[in-house]
């Protein structure tokens, strides 16, 4: 097996640290160490701490985009598509023993320097509400109406996420799910 090289080794330890505990918790020094790297190595690679989140930030929002295209791509009826979409996020919070959206928590802890960072967040969002928007628009084949519907859709996933979070339980997840079934076959 191949060993992973400094930038991955800092990126997979990044991950997992700013994840568990938050972009704003976690230091270069501690990043450095458990990487195994050289601070010099750290910075050849990424010259600050916000350009390390922006790249964790761009990974997730990666792999999340190949789930969206995959669930949007499915020869199934939209409200099935929607199910699985918010399946997925009870999945996710389960595992992450609710730890919720990577980008909402680092959103919290960010201000106007991290421009960069504030940028992956807002364009994975924007992201995540152009997917609810298309599953609408299977769904209708009306533009005008699946924005709107979308734009609800995703303010309840978001509501749920956040507050799945907050109470440490799944019964947000739940609701949301049914009430954009509801929305999406209104």
């Amino acid at each position: 097996m191949r060993k992973a090289n400094a930038r991955e080794r800092i990126l997979e330890t990044a991950s997992r640290l700013f994840f568990k505990r938050g972009y704003s918790e976690v230091g270069i020094n501690e990043i450095i160490e458990k990487a195994e790297t050289a601070k010099a190595s750290f910075y050849q690679h990424y010259p600050s701490k916000e350009a390390l989140c922006e790249a964790w930030l761009s990974h997730v929002h990666d792999k999340s985009e190949i789930s969206r295209s995959e669930i949007l791509d499915m020869d199934k009826p939209a409200s099935e598509k929607l199910e699985l979409y918010f399946d997925q996020l009870e999945t996710f919070m389960k595992q992450s023993e609710f730890r919720g959206c990577p980008y909402s928590n680092t959103g919290a802890v960010s201000d106007e320097s991290c421009s960069g960072i504030l940028e992956q967040i807002q364009g994975h969002k924007e992201s995540i509400r152009q997917f609810f928007r298309e599953i609408c628009f299977q769904h209708t084949g009306d533009r005008e109406k699946a924005d709107q519907t979308g734009d609800r859709l995703f303010v309840l996933y978001s509501g749920a996420t956040t507050e799945c979070q907050n109470m440490k339980d799944l019964w947000p997840v739940h609701s949301a799910r049914a009430a954009a079934l509801e929305l999406l076959n209104h």
